[in-house]
């Protein structure tokens, strides 16, 4: 077959257009998310090895063998290696290298072919964790290793100072990776031309940031530390501002649009129909509703955000109510049937007495009452439904909708609710949400959304007792356990993994994890030894993200029904779910959870009557593990507890990153995915890159002047056309 040829290619032909990838490589490229030379481009490294500073053996050993880090020794060979079978299916490849210092005994295991790759008086550059032997020699396993070129003058700088390490899949390695990267940077950022630049010069000089085609070939093959840092700043703010933009453009784009003519109804039967008093944040929140839906020429577009227990469902069903009572029909879409019923169980009642009929529209329900219901949408005759997914069914259709509320919002795509959204002409849309982030974060994150947020409590709120313990408490937190069953409550105890070889993959607050960390508790594993060994007489259930959507309801059922005393979960237990009658939650390897997300599993316990508690359950004995457990400890108060992580963490602990350390946006949009920006950047860099986008969005909101045109096609590029 003859070579392929790499001239008249584009940054969109596809990989399988480079030399060395094949139709198969090609499909595992895939699996990565590259399937364009522009995406080998974007596949940033996710890590890189230093090897270009260099050390001596004399000072590796001295320096504790670099405490457990890698290190770079230049090498000469000085014996002929040797091949040693010390056992079945274990092949060893030993032999001596030195430098002016000392000598340095080096060992691969199963590669016997490299006893010809060493020649004795040859100098090498090895890179690779080091230890003292016994006898007080230095030792090195496996290191990767480099041989001078004739042109060095003997320090190892012919040789590359910074190696890039990429995400790979099974079947593709870091040298196909490299290689192929170099052959589509010649090709999207050619050398021989200039390549514009999409970022307005006043942005590049405002904020010190290098060219385009600098940061991309300087991301992939950086000559130093400077320039790496240099090319991942101009990449960071890049899809920053790209991102920032999005969301401002959104926001134009929804201002253009005309609203449903609606008039502020009297409120005061729907005051007077509630058995208590509306807090001030309440009253704001229901007054900032009033004013979207009414006074606006465009339609509502706003996120409620509260802590938990704060009473956004009683804000939603004043939204309800105005739109009611304007003659439109409304919808509520909650992610689940369990918290689905209980909106309808709460709010039926209410909107009965106010003389207007609701339905509840789930998965499970008949197939005769679907149809009914969705006839009477049809025809207008039902002004209000609740539901799920199952509102999203093509045969679903308003007569008359004015208002989309979505709860947890983060559980739907972006697609899930604009699919609800245009179901209407213009409909208002309200986003409910049970997070605390702070105002700061939040204008950011949903830059495209007015925000509404409740920060303060209905009165009698019970607070939830919080301590944290070690495992010397355990014979005594189990004691609790049974004694709050006994008492005729319910516990959880919510595992960070679902079994002992992998994570649960539902969102860990996005930090990494330490060495020293105790070993995770399973959910699987733990629910059978408490099922088996210590609560053998009492039901235990475990629920995990991997479960069917109908396990999971009927385990959710069965435990709010109370025939479940006891529940071992992940963090997939629903957020909004109200079982008063639990009383205790227990958090096992609590310091592998973000605090905002501790927040929340405690605020699944306190919804009732009876005293409750939430124990952190930790071995680590970090300084920071014990500092943010203090505050959990310490305080209820949702925002104070997301202001203290963003101090503490930055803002990573509101996105999840997944292994690979690429970060999700937080808003789960399903398809959008950031190549290098991560969030977990130092605030005042994100700051930044959200004002320069606020300065460009003043004098062109919609993105259509001429020398805006390459910022827009870069932001559609890199996260798809804005639609509504």
């Amino acid at each position: 077959m003859p070579p392929k040829k790499t001239t008249n290619l584009t940054p969109e032909s596809p990989i399988t257009a480079l030399p060395g990838i094949s139709e198969t490589r090609g499909a595992l490229f895939a699996k990565l998310g590259i399937e364009t030379l522009a995406d080998l481009c974007r596949h940033y490294p996710r890590t890189y090895e230093i090897r270009g500073k260099m050390t001596t053996v004399a000072d590796a050993l001295s320096d504790g063998c670099g405490h457990g880090e890698p290190v770079s020794l230049l090498l000469t060979v000085g014996t002929q290696p040797k091949v040693t079978t010390i056992r079945r299916g274990m092949v060893l490849t030993r032999f001596t290298a030195f430098d002016e210092t000392g000598t340095v005994q080096i060992t691969y295991f199963n590669q016997p072919y490299l006893r010809d790759a060493f020649a004795v008086g040859s100098t090498y550059r090895f890179f690779g964790r080091c230890e003292k032997t016994t006898g007080g020699r230095l030792s090195m396993t496996s290191p990767k290793h480099e041989m001078l070129g004739a042109s060095d003058p003997g320090d190892g700088s012919s040789l590359p100072s910074i190696y890039p390490i990429y995400r790979v899949t099974a079947g593709l390695t870091q040298k196909l990776i490299a290689q192929s990267v170099e052959r589509a940077l010649a090709v999207v950022y050619p050398p021989d031309r200039n390549t514009p630049d999409p970022l307005p010069t006043s942005v590049l000089t405002e904020h010190n940031l290098c060219g385009r085609r600098y940061a991309a070939v300087n991301i992939h093959m950086p000559e130093n530390e400077a320039v790496l840092d240099a090319a991942r700043k101009r990449l960071i703010f890049e899809e920053l501002l790209l991102f920032a933009l999005g969301l401002r453009l959104r926001k134009s784009m929804k201002e253009q649009r005309t609203a449903i003519p609606m008039t502020a109804p009297d409120m005061t039967p729907f005051y007077a129909a509630l058995p208590y008093a509306l807090t001030g944040a309440q009253t704001r929140s229901i007054g900032e509703f009033l004013h979207d839906m009414t006074e606006k020429p465009s339609p509502m577009n706003r996120l409620l955000s509260g802590d938990v227990g704060s009473g956004k469902t009683v804000c939603a069903a004043a939204a309800l109510y105005i739109a009611l009572q304007n003659g439109c029909q409304a919808a509520l879409m909650a992610p689940t049937e369990i918290l689905a019923t209980q909106h309808y169980e709460d709010l039926a009642p209410l909107f009965e007495t106010l003389g207007y009929d609701c339905a509840l529209l789930v998965g499970s329900t008949k197939a005769k009452e679907k149809t009914a219901i969705k006839a009477r949408l049809a025809d207008g005759t039902l002004p209000l439904v609740i539901g799920t997914h199952a509102l999203l069914e093509d045969n679903v259709v308003f007569a008359n909708c004015g208002l989309v509320i979505t709860d947890e919002q983060h559980r739907f795509g972006v697609g899930q609710r604009a699919a609800l959204a245009k179901k209407a002409e213009n409909v208002h849309t309200l986003i409910m949400s049970a997070t605390p982030i702070p105002r700061t974060m939040a204008l950011m994150l949903f830059g495209d959304l007015e925000m509404s947020i409740l920060d303060e409590m209905p009165p009698g709120r019970q607070k939830v007792s919080t301590f944290a313990v070690d495992e010397s408490y355990r014979e005594r937190l189990n004691g609790f356990i049974r004694k709050q069953v006994e008492e005729g409550h319910q516990v959880y105890i919510v595992c960070p993994a679902i079994d002992e070889t992998e994570d649960d993959g539902e969102g860990l607050g996005g930090e990494t994890v330490q060495d020293d960390r105790p070993t995770m508790k399973a959910a699987v594993a733990y629910a059978k030894t408490l099922s088996e060994n210590v609560f053998p007489d009492l039901p235990v259930g475990f629920l995990h993200g991997k479960m069917k959507p109908a396990e999971k309801d009927a385990i959710m059922h069965r435990f709010s029904s109370g025939e479940l005393p006891i529940l071992v979960s992940t963090t997939v237990i629903e957020v909004g779910v109200n079982v008063p009658t639990a009383t205790l939650m227990v958090v096992e390897n609590a310091e592998y959870f973000g605090l905002s997300q501790l927040h929340q599993l405690r605020g699944r316990v306190g919804r009732g009557r009876d005293k409750s508690w939430c124990i952190l359950v930790s071995d680590n004995k970090g300084e920071t593990a014990k500092q943010r457990l203090e505050i959990m400890c310490k305080t209820n108060n949702g925002y104070e507890i997301a202001e203290k992580d963003l101090e503490l963490r930055g803002p990573g602990d509101f996105f999840a990153a997944n292994p690979g350390g690429v970060s999700y946006d937080v808003r789960q949009s399903g398809g959008l995915r950031f190549a290098i920006a991560s969030f977990c950047d130092d605030m005042e860099f994100l700051r930044n890159a959200f004002s320069a986008a606020d300065e460009i969005a003043a004098f062109d909101p919609l993105l259509q002047k001429p020398e805006n045109t390459l910022l827009r096609e870069a932001m559609e590029s890199r996260f798809g056309v804005v639609v509504l």
